[in-house]
């Protein structure tokens, strides 16, 4: 009898612990997992709101056991006159972080983001691109909700596509990476917060970040082509062309912007000592440079071309 007392025992228990453990918790904003400090906030703030607050909980922003947890007047200060209104307008007056416009409140609400998140990938927001044109954290991030659009790689690209509308329209051409697809986004490439290299770009260099992808682009060659050495944006442009493979412009227009003029690969192109070749006098230059980023055939050592042997 006693035996089956201690698994009736055992069994209850294990059921307490279920009920209370976050895998077994029914979804939908908990409440209860607010701080003491934020039922001030809650007794008003819901999810009847246009914008509701109370998903917040689900996030990493309301983990209730983690002492890094802000409360809401963590963020959004104590706001002493919002929550009293003493003049008891129907409008109540504004809370002290992230609700006025303008510069100083661009730079109160970075302040306030910065004060946790200040590191690893942020470290580099003080001088960036985004800094100086007066950017702010809400202007991509959403707090109050577990789905925030900019960290999900499907939606990323429209929360980003709302500034950098020349963009959304490139990635509308033929040839483009697979951002629509949603098997890249732009945070693959680019950093929002800062980066010690150009452009945004998540390494120091815009070749360093395409050979993340292309790693048979890097080389070392024997025989390099220096545009492609120097800069994979000479030629491509990653956001998307008309022109297969990213190219900027078809060959051999693409070529003759730096083989022009001269007579191999000029106008009448013709090989030294023969006559115009068929593959040469439509200006085919891929014909025989297909190894345009760099080759390790040894017969291109003399002649210096990145030709197929």
């Amino acid at each position: 009898m006693k035996f089956w007392q201690k698994v009736a025992t055992t069994l209850a228990l294990a059921a307490g612990l279920a009920a209370a453990s976050p895998a077994f918790a029914a979804k939908g904003p908990q409440i209860d997992g607010a701080k003491n400090d934020d039922a001030v906030c809650t007794r008003c703030h819901d999810q009847s709101e246009k914008n509701p607050v109370l998903s917040i909980y689900q996030t990493r922003h309301g983990v209730k056991a983690d002492t890094r947890t802000p409360t809401c007047q963590g963020c959004h200060g104590a706001s002493e006159a919002h929550v009293k209104n003493t003049a008891n307008t129907s409008v109540r007056p504004p809370v002290d972080s992230f609700s006025a416009k303008g510069k100083n409140a661009t730079n109160a609400e970075i302040q306030t983001c910065y004060g946790c998140h200040n590191s690893g990938k942020r470290s580099h927001w003080a001088g960036s691109a985004h800094e100086k044109a007066d950017v702010v954290c809400t202007q991509c991030h959403t707090m109050h909700t577990a789905n925030d659009r900019v960290q999900n790689k499907l939606t990323q690209p429209e929360v980003c596509f709302t500034c950098h509308k020349e963009q959304r329209a490139m990635y509308t051409r033929p040839s483009r990476h697979p951002i629509k697809d949603g098997k890249m986004a732009c945070s693959d490439c680019h950093n929002p917060h800062g980066t010690a290299g150009e452009k945004l770009m998540v390494r120091d260099s815009v070749n360093a970040t395409c050979y993340t992808c292309h790693m048979e682009k890097r080389g070392p060659f024997i025989r390099g082509h220096q545009p492609a050495q120097e800069d994979c944006s000479l030629c491509h442009n990653p956001h998307g062309t008309t022109t297969p493979n990213l190219l900027k412009a078809r060959p051999p227009f693409l070529c003759q912007q730096c083989h022009e003029p001269a007579t191999h690969q000029g106008r009448n192109a013709s090989l030294t000592g023969t006559a115009t070749a068929a593959n040469t006098a439509a200006r085919g230059c891929v014909n025989c440079h297909t190894n345009i980023h760099g080759t390790n055939n040894p017969a291109n050592i003399n002649n210096e071309r990145t030709m197929r042997r």
